[in-house]
Order: C-alpha cells, then structure tokens, then sequence
C-alpha cells in the first residue's frame, strides 16, 4: 500500500525518461545479472546439508527474498508509469512536471530545481519530488510569481526567477 492508502498499481507514476531508464536498467541487471548469480549461490549452499547454520545459505536466502521484492516494486511502478518528455513541454511559461525552476528564497539565495518523481529526487543533484513542499507551492507558478510554501518551520514565500524544460542528457 502507498501512503495514500491506493494500491501502487492503482496510481500514475510520473517520471522524466532519465528517471524511467534508471529504474528500467536497474530491473535489468537485477534479473539478468544480480538474482541469477545469487540463486546460484543458494543452491550449492542448500547441497551442503544442514541450512540452519549455513552462513552461505541463509545470507544470500535474505539476499534473494530482498532481491525479489526490489523486483517487485520496480516491475509495478514501471508498468503504471507515464514518461513526461520535456521535449514536449517547450514553451510552456507555467511550471509542471520535469520543470527546471529558478527561484529566489525569502534570504536572497537562489535555488534552482528540477520537479521529479519520487525515486528520481535527490537533492544534492537539485532534484526534488515534485509532490514536495516546494514542488507543490511551485505548480502552475510562471516567471515572477511569488508563492508561499509551507514547511514544518513554518511558512516560506519564495519567487519564480524562470522556468525551463531543459532536456537531460543520459546513458544508462
């Protein structure tokens, strides 16, 4: 279950196509590369006899039962998922999903962010969750908008400086 109490298979994951080719390459190495050399381990390990105290055996039976699951999740989201290209969002002046965003905080820092899905958010890269705080106070802002955003500190008003679609660049 999600923390919107759907089903994961019930709901739309946006991602940017970076986003879909990480997760899709790693499906790939999972089920190509990871899991076939682990069930591999698992059973020379079971030929052993007694599984109660075989290190090998019980270790990399954890590490199959979390493989497996990572597969799990991985193969749902990616089946339930919506690329958005930002190729197609040219000259869009509002800000929505796979938007670059300049903004200027409340202490005249400027911040630049890309709205990502959730597995794509990593903040040290400037890529937050578009369903965030900030990505929430910051859809369908345009230039010189200036929203408030509310945090656990309390509330923020920042200012949209620009926005982009700038197209990323990738080799998975």
């Amino acid at each position: 279950m999600s923390t919107s109490g759907k089903d994961i298979k019930d709901e739309i994951h946006y991602m940017t196509p970076y986003g879909h080719a990480v997760l899709s390459k790693e499906l790939h190495d999972l089920m190509h590369n990871e899991r076939p050399k682990i069930v591999e381990i698992v059973s020379w390990a079971a030929g052993n006899g007694d599984r109660s105290e075989n290190g090998d055996y019980i270790y990399n039976k954890k590490r199959l039962r979390e493989i497996d699951r990572r597969v799990r999740y991985l193969s749902k989201k990616l089946e339930h998922s919506k690329i958005v290209d930002p190729r197609q969002q040219q000259g869009v002046e509002r800000v929505f999903f796979g938007a670059t965003v300049n903004y200027e905080r409340e202490d005249g820092r400027e911040v630049q962010v890309k709205l990502v899905g959730i597995d794509e958010a990593d903040f040290r890269l400037g890529k937050i969750n578009w369903l965030s705080p900030v990505g929430k106070a910051l859809l369908k802002a345009q230039e010189g908008d200036v929203v408030k955003v509310r945090m656990d500190t309390g509330t923020e008003h920042i200012e949209v400086i620009s926005v982009e679609y700038i197209v990323e660049e990738f080799e998975v």
